[in-house]
């Protein structure tokens, strides 16, 4: 018998189709989940969360802080009978500016507004000048322990300021600075805050604009004011704001070192003017001062708050 050969296989012309091969998903693969549907704007969900997390929490805050103001500027309006009283009167029987009359004249009050006037320009000056100068070497001059310096600020920032009373006290008493306005100026003039906030802020400035600058031949004092200040204009008026506001509300130093009219602030006159009218005839006397110190510097918070957030805000963007 002859061998068969094995059958050749003979190519096919017919092109091959081949079936789609379905993945079956493994039992540990994670499964796709379906897009969560997005509440309607004035759906009742979006509603209860705006309201419990924006405008509820913001509402309480500003009652927190609005409310005491107003309790205080209806009662310099009021006689005493309708403060000291068992019955709750919340608005005054009539405007009456009796109040703001003898707070005016029981105490020395326009000695005093002057001299808040002049600490309060003087030391606020200083202090942000100061501020701008020590934050432009720290960022844009080099010399060595330069990191240490800074550190140095920092550990200011967290030491509370009374602590500082007792040497600052037997440092300008020695000088002979009680009972001037010099005296209650010079213990402030360091300001961490200011050259802290102004120094992150110079930072973010690109280089370029004062590699332009040093190429016109201009030095650091020229880059400073006509190139730094004037972009930096939002966070140095906001260091100006919390230094004006700082310098006009001081009281535990000015009282120390102040014991004479003469040279008494507006918070320490308001303790004179308590010590007058102490009974509780007093309050809307003492309401009526209160009111008279509080309102120029909210004129000035009220001008110049719109650098507050823009300058608070300019040193922590980066890139």
């Amino acid at each position: 018998m002859s061998a068969q050969s094995p059958a050749a296989v003979v190519p096919s012309n017919e092109p091959q189709h081949n079936e789609p091969q379905h993945n079956e998903p493994q039992p540990n693969e994670p499964q796709p989940r379906e897009p969560q549907p997005v509440p309607r704007p004035l759906s009742r969900t979006n509603l209860i969360q705006t309201l419990a997390a924006g405008y509820v929490p913001l509402v309480l805050t500003t009652l927190v802080v609005f409310l005491p103001l107003l309790w205080m500027v209806l009662s310099s309006f009021k006689q005493p009978g309708e403060i000291v009283t068992t019955d709750l009167k919340i608005l005054p029987d009539s405007l009456n500016l009796e109040n703001y009359a003898t707070a005016m004249t029981t105490v020395p009050f326009a000695q005093f507004f002057a001299n808040s006037l002049v600490v309060t320009t003087v030391g606020s000056t200083i202090k942000v000048v100061l501020a701008i100068l020590t934050a432009y070497a720290l960022v844009f001059v080099r010399f060595p322990f330069k990191n240490v310096i800074f550190v140095l600020i920092l550990v200011a920032l967290m030491v509370p300021a009374q602590v500082s009373i007792l040497p600052n006290y037997i440092l300008v008493a020695g000088m002979g600075g009680k009972n001037t306005l010099w005296g209650i100026i010079l213990p402030g003039l360091g300001t961490a805050f200011g050259t802290f906030l102004l120094r992150q802020h110079f930072l973010t400035l690109p280089p370029s604009i004062l590699e332009a600058a040093e190429i016109d031949g201009a030095g650091h004092w020229r880059r400073l004011w006509q190139i730094i200040v004037p972009v930096s204009l939002p966070s140095v008026a906001t260091v100006a704001l919390v230094t004006v506001v700082s310098e006009w509300n001081d009281y535990i130093w000015p009282l120390i070192i102040t014991d004479r009219p003469e040279t008494m602030t507006l918070p320490v006159g308001l303790t004179l003017l308590q010590n007058s009218e102490g009974n509780g005839a007093g309050w809307g006397i003492l309401m009526a001062g209160a009111v008279l110190v509080i309102v120029p510097i909210l004129l000035v918070f009220a001008a110049l708050q719109r650098y507050i957030v823009a300058g608070l805000t300019q040193g922590s963007v980066t890139g």
